[in-house]
């Protein structure tokens, strides 16, 4: 993803350098060491369970800044999760959808 990615299209950026890591597994990635990590799945969940405590106490405190930060990490934890099984952002966009 570059600086040039229009704001509207960050998430399917982000999911699709997320499915490449995931098909690829480059050394070094921070993405492929939560695919390939000896906890397995677990090691995403846990992270992702950081993540959200994170954003609610960002939010408890009234911090903006953080509570963005922290939800940015928390998003592409999520991500992460989906694309360990199997599912894609258009299946969430659609299970979205689907509740209105």
């Amino acid at each position: 993803m570059d600086a040039d990615t229009p704001t509207d299209e960050v998430l399917d950026e982000l999911f699709s350098t997320i499915e490449s890591r995931k098909a690829e597994l480059p050394e070094g990635s921070y993405t492929t060491t939560l695919f390939t990590h000896e906890k397995g799945e677990n090691y995403a969940l846990e992270k992702l369970g950081e993540e959200m405590t994170e954003t609610i106490l960002a939010a408890k405190d009234d911090d903006r800044e953080e509570l963005l930060y922290e939800s940015a990490d928390l998003v592409y934890h999520l991500l992460v999760v989906l694309a360990m099984n199997d599912a894609s952002l258009d299946d969430l966009r659609e299970e979205l959808k689907s509740r209105f």
